[in-house]
């Protein structure tokens, strides 16, 4: 009953959709029909991305099929695990080789080793990998169901629901509250602000730190309640799903009314968050994949492989192709010695077709000779790999108490990468910045002020020793210009008292009143610093109307109404407010870039002032002087300026003013004419600077990567001056570093840009100088295009610091891109936000910022961590230990295999190029597995050349991997190979010419090949196990287990399985051996001479290294091992690289030209210049542009403006509560 009564509701609620659509389609019939939407009695067909897409709001089914909201950033579903798993495996050369093996010892009679030798170990080998991909995939799928199920409230039956993220659809209508993502892009029907606007940040979007302002359209503004919700009848034809973040077309038709316009400034998406508005109603358009922060992002993660990986294939291919020739000219040899030897030979049935014994052997040999590619070399790879990423996510130094969050590996094919890394792709907001703007120093009146720290708290400051605080409460009595003997502190009163009210005043930030305290929204988060920083010396900003503000000074209640609003822009750099004061004056409050304010000044003291002073002009070079030390720390720095206005000058203004604003033509140019006449004969007041915060360690952390000779590149979605702020404070561009900016508007000027800075470099093109560059993301498209892409790499190459600027995110994966499949080096791409994911997936590593809201990076990634502070260590110490490890292993495992294997090569001469093999079955199939598996496992593991301590300190270790000190490539792989043969060829010759006159025993015995064979195996075993302890530096516990045990395993196995047969039917060939190969005093004298005699060149070229031949890294280890500093190194001339002469005359240009060309051209400064640096001035002056310290974000262009803002709140009225 009760599983039919289930059924019986979900019919019903079924049929109650499929009326409720019916009724939508008989509303809006004509609708449908005009935009060819299906009838209702037509199934649900998939929406076609290229075609516009018609949906209805509030409709449960809409008459397309779209993308569920299930969004997933893993490798494999349970459906596609097997073909993509089974296609990354047997991209790998020596897998395909061993499946042809295994399949070729399934012929009858062809393999010398059995059937079941190479099979069983490639499926332990396969199992092992899926094991570990799945353990790793399976985090990944977590990390995207913490996501997919984050729940949201939608309008459902006519009342609010909470649900999944996941089972969001498209015509669903969702409420949105504050501080949350959104969970799809959404068409924003209302809010809880005035006339429908809401605050959205898209840090995560586009990197960008100001907030943005969206707008209702004012026909769905005052949809408010659930009931008008419920009752809404619309629908909304919109462009298929695109990857564009600021275009947006749609119309949205509701029933009986007239059709609008849709436009970006609706539009609410996904990966963007809910600020300064308590709520916001929205439909939605684009779900899941659909979305586009989504379509910015590659489809699906990439299958991404190591450098040494492919280095091993291609490696593994040239041992394949040996080995074929080893194997035919074995065959050959066979075919000539059966023909040499048939007639004498007869009892051995040499008669049989020489064609078909030439086939036959071939195979033979292949088989035998298989293993020179060691089968075993994957699954210790994939094994030593996955406890290599358990150690980094068991790091405690990278683990970040604050947010409980650990380093974690999502991958771990890549370690060893991480050694080897030569370009850092960063994201800044979110990933160097905090995204936390605080008010630091202030000049007022030539008066350098510091102000506690931090400034954190909303309630005013009691900082005694505060000298603000001091001179603003004595300035409440000494504004009196009256009194001649206080006249000079009176007027720095005064302009204290006009700077903080200016501060409290000229601004877009909207107050909101929360249990007798104030909390400040803003779309700039720099004006919203600057406000709270007010607030904290008593100026605080309380009220906001549509025609006034009122601020409380000091305890006094003042209005000031708001006559004007001349916004900022990026061309004006700077913004003004026209008010009336309480006094009753009309005044202008100017704030901008020093560049901008400074030629609005007033050209003497004795021009007119409403504040009649007598030194306002004496301190403008002061602060010209501190904002170069503000903008040299990387601050933010904003002047401030202010005028009287007559009341006729004004009242004209108001008027040509306003004919600009409606005049149809010229009208942008008519209105900049009028602010610039209003906004002259300013008195400059100060000058703030604001730090854009940085995550702890960001300076020092990059400084390492630059003494490593690492490349780091910043790529944000953030303003230029923003970006170059930035660059500054944490110390990627240095003072006095040129900057080359770019920023051009069509192809040819930048293609002519980028031709003539390559020409400036000349010869010095080819290496790296101490120069910026800075280039925008308009700019970047054209630098991109094919015919300049090559000549802007060069550039790129050739300058110390890049920052591009502006970017979006497919143009942040296209940068990586560019250098990826250039370059011969390893790059990795660093971000938290949703716009990093596609450079993270682009770059051969990927790192996540985790630990803060936005995840999507992080499970993008293949390593996240808390901070970026944490990448030093992830590469420093766990990457260099890990690529060394990583290079031994591999290098020892084809040694080992060569060293026993290619020993059957030198047998087949004495068996008649047979296909005998010279050891016991079971002994050939446990080589691998068990005699010589721990030495590779445990310098895979432990072994370590210098300390974490030693690597973190000594960033210079990182370097020599960069600069040719490697531990593999061709050259170093061969040259083991080779070494590996001599050892091969003195064990199996020694052992023989040992035993060639029977004196293994007294007796003269003889133990045939067989014994011969376990001679040679355990003298194998000894002399590989000593080369390891050769090429271990750094000895535990477990390394002395995993060698020497070794070596007493194999002992063990000889003694136990010579004793089995015949209580086991195995080992009958093996019976009696121990006893031989123990009795014999040959046996023992050779274990003692010969391993030495085959590792003395080996030992002797050690010891010359470690002399003569000393790398900066064993001389780190040295240096370390006796406990000296190991960064004396460093002061050998020897191992520090020089500067090209273009970049040492460059660094002089700091003593020669400021960096502030507008000051500089107000102040003669007679400079006498080298004749090699008057050489180079054309190139200097290019090169030198304005890099001064001003920054301010505020969106542009949106349809809400600045005055809009400031117009449409009033902050007395309360907020529709939105139920």
């Amino acid at each position: 009953m009760e599983v039919a009564a289930t059924k019986l509701v979900q019919w019903f609620n079924e049929l109650r959709s499929r009326v409720h659509l019916y009724l939508h389609a008989q509303t809006l019939g004509p609708i449908r029909a005009e935009n060819g939407s299906q009838g209702d009695d037509q199934p649900a067909t998939q929406q076609n991305d290229g075609e516009e897409r018609v949906i209805f709001v509030n409709a449960p089914h809409q008459p397309a099929k779209y993308k569920n909201n299930h969004i997933t950033t893993a490798k494999y579903s349970f459906l596609t695990f097997v073909p993509l798993f089974l296609f990354e495996q047997f991209r790998r050369y020596s897998n395909c080789f061993f499946l042809f093996i295994a399949l070729m010892q399934q012929i009858p009679d062809v393999s010398p080793t059995g059937r079941w030798t190479t099979l069983v170990p490639l499926i332990f080998i396969l199992s092992v990998s899926a094991l570990k991909e799945i353990v790793e995939d399976v985090k990944r799928h977590r990390a995207d169901d913490e996501i997919n199920m984050r729940e949201v409230e939608v309008l459902r039956e006519g009342r609010w629901q909470w649900i999944q993220w996941r089972v969001v659809a498209v015509g669903d209508v969702v409420k949105v509250h504050n501080n949350t993502f959104f969970p799809a892009d959404l068409i924003l029907l209302s809010s809880s602000e005035p006339q429908g606007m809401s605050f959205i940040e898209t840090a995560n979007l586009d990197g960008e730190t100001n907030l943005k302002i969206r707008q209702a359209h004012p026909d769905t503004a005052n949809l408010l309640d659930t009931a008008e919700l419920t009752n809404f009848r619309a629908n909304i034809q919109c462009e298929p799903p695109n990857r564009h973040l600021y275009e947006f077309h749609g119309v949205l038709r509701e029933t009986n009314k007239q059709s609008v316009a849709l436009g970006p400034d609706q539009i609410l998406l996904r990966g963007a968050m809910l600020r300064n508005t308590r709520w916001v109603f929205g439909v939605v358009i684009y779900t899941g994949h659909d979305t586009k922060l989504m379509q910015n992002n590659t489809a699906t993660a990439p299958l991404k492989r190591s450098t040494l990986d492919r280095l091993i294939n291609t490696q593994t291919l040239m041992l394949f192709f040996i080995l074929l020739l080893l194997c035919i000219l074995s065959a050959i040899f066979n075919v000539v010695w059966t023909n040499a030897n048939k007639e004498g030979l007869w009892y051995l049935g040499l008669q049989e077709e020489m064609t078909k014994n030439f086939a036959f052997n071939l195979l033979t040999f292949i088989i035998l000779f298989n293993n020179l590619i060691p089968i075993s070399l994957q699954v210790t790879l994939e094994v030593v790999r996955f406890v290599q990423a358990t150690f980094i996510n068991m790091d405690i130094e990278m683990y970040h108490p604050e947010t409980d969050t650990p380093a974690m590996a999502r991958t771990s094919n890549l370690n060893e990468e991480l050694g080897i890394v030569k370009y850092i792709f960063t994201d800044k907001t979110g990933t160097l910045t905090k995204n936390v703007m605080e008010f630091k120093r202030c000049s007022i009146g030539g008066r350098l002020y510091e102000l506690p720290n931090p400034l954190n708290d909303h309630e005013s400051t009691s900082d005694s020793n505060c000298e603000l605080i001091k001179d603003i409460m004595e300035g409440r009595s000494v504004r009196d210009l009256s009194n001649p003997i206080d006249k000079k502190k009176a007027e720095h009163a005064i302009i204290l008292h006009e700077f903080m009210v200016m501060l409290s005043v000229c601004h877009t930030v909207i107050p909101e009143k929360l249990d007798d305290s104030i909390i400040y929204h803003a779309a700039s988060p720099d004006e919203r610093a600057l406000v709270d920083g007010a607030r904290k010396f008593n100026y605080v900003f309380d009220t906001r109307t549509p025609s006034y503000v009122e601020i409380v000074a000091l305890g006094e209640t003042l209005r000031y109404e708001i006559l004007n609003v001349i916004e900022f822009t990026s061309a004006r750099k700077r913004m003004s407010v026209i008010v009336k004061t309480p006094e009753g004056k009309i005044k202008i409050f100017c704030k901008g870039a020093d560049s901008v304010i400074y030629e609005r000044l007033m050209s003497t003291s004795l021009e007119t002032s409403d504040l009649d002073l007598e030194h306002a002009d004496d301190f403008r070079e002061t602060t010209l002087e501190h904002l170069e030390v503000f903008a040299s720390d990387g601050l933010r720095t904003l002047c401030f300026a202010s005028a009287e206005i007559p009341d006729n000058v004004y009242q004209w203004w108001r008027e040509s003013y306003h004919k600009a604003s409606i005049s149809l033509r010229n009208r942008e140019s008519m209105l900049e004419q009028a602010a610039n006449f209003i906004e002259t004969k300013l008195m400059l007041l100060g000058a703030t600077a604001i730090e854009d915060q940085l995550q702890d360690q960001v300076p020092e952390t990059i400084q390492a990567f630059i003494q490593a000779d690492i490349h780091v590149w910043v790529l944000t979605g953030d303003k230029q001056e923003t970006a170059i702020n930035i660059g500054y404070s944490c110390k990627l561009i240095t003072h006095g570093m040129p900057l080359y900016i770019i920023n051009e508007s069509s192809l040819d000027k930048t293609r002519e840009v980028i031709i003539q800075r390559c020409l400036d470099f000349g010869i010095d093109l080819k290496c790296q100088n101490d120069v910026a560059l800075i280039i925008d993301g308009s700019t970047l498209d054209y630098a991109l295009s094919c015919d300049i892409r090559m000549e802007f790499l060069e550039l790129c190459s050739a300058c110390k610091v890049v920052i591009c600027c502006r970017v979006s995110p497919i143009q942040k994966a296209e940068v990586v891109d560019l250098i990826t499949n250039n370059k011969k080096a390893v790059t990795l791409a660093i971000g938290d936000g949703a716009n990093d994911v596609a450079m993270i997936q682009k770059a051969h590593i990927g790192v996540g910022i985790s630990g803060v809201e936005g995840l999507q990076a992080a499970c993008a990634s293949d390593y996240s961590i808390a901070q970026f502070r944490f990448l030093k260590r992830l590469l420093f110490v766990h990457g260099s230990w890990n690529y060394s490890r990583m290079c031994k292993l591999i290098l020892y495992s084809f040694y080992k295999n060569i060293c026993l294997y290619v020993i059957e090569l030198w047998f087949a001469i004495y068996s008649g190029w047979s296909g005998q093999i010279l050891f016991e079955r079971w002994s050939i199939g446990l080589y691998n597995v068990v005699f010589t598996a721990a030495p590779p496992l445990a310098m895979g593991l432990f072994d370590k050349v210098c300390s974490a301590e030693t690597h973190l300190a000594h960033p210079g270790l990182y370097a020599t991997k960069n600069n040719g000190e490697s531990f593999f490539n061709i050259k170093v792989f061969w040259v083991w190979i080779i070494n590996a043969l001599i050892h091969s060829s003195l064990l199996y010759w020694l052992p023989l010419m040992a035993l060639k006159q029977d004196v293994a025993w007294a007796n003269g015995r003889d133990g045939g090949y067989l014994l011969l064979g376990n001679f040679v195996y355990t003298y194998v075993v000894v002399t590989v196990c000593g080369k390891a302890g050769l090429i271990i530096n750094s000895w535990t516990w477990v390394t002395h287990l995993a060698t020497w045990g070794s070596i007493i395993l194999w002992f063990l196995f000889i003694f136990i399985y010579s004793n089995f047969w015949p209580v086991l039917n195995v080992g009958a060939v093996m019976l009696g051996n121990d006893k031989m190969l123990f009795s014999s005093p040959v046996f023992w004298l050779g274990l003692i001479l010969i391993p030495i005699a085959v590792l003395l060149l080996d030992i002797t070229v050690k010891a010359v290294k470690n002399t003569v031949w000393k790398s900066v890294t064993e001389a780190a280890r040295e240096n370390e091992i006796r406990k000296s500093d190991p960064g004396d190194i460093f002061n050998n001339q020897d191992y520090r690289s020089s500067l090209t002469e273009t970049a040492r005359l460059l660094k002089n240009v700091k003593s020669v030209f400021t960096r502030r060309s507008n000051a500089a051209s107000r102040v003669n400064v007679e400079v006498e210049l080298s004749p090699e640096i008057n050489e180079l001035r054309p190139l200097l002056l290019r090169m030198l542009r304005d890099a001064d310290g001003f920054a301010f974000s505020q969106e542009e262009g949106g349809s809400v403006t600045q005055t809009d803002v400031i117009r449409a709140y009033d902050t007395n009225l309360p907020k529709p509560g939105g139920m």
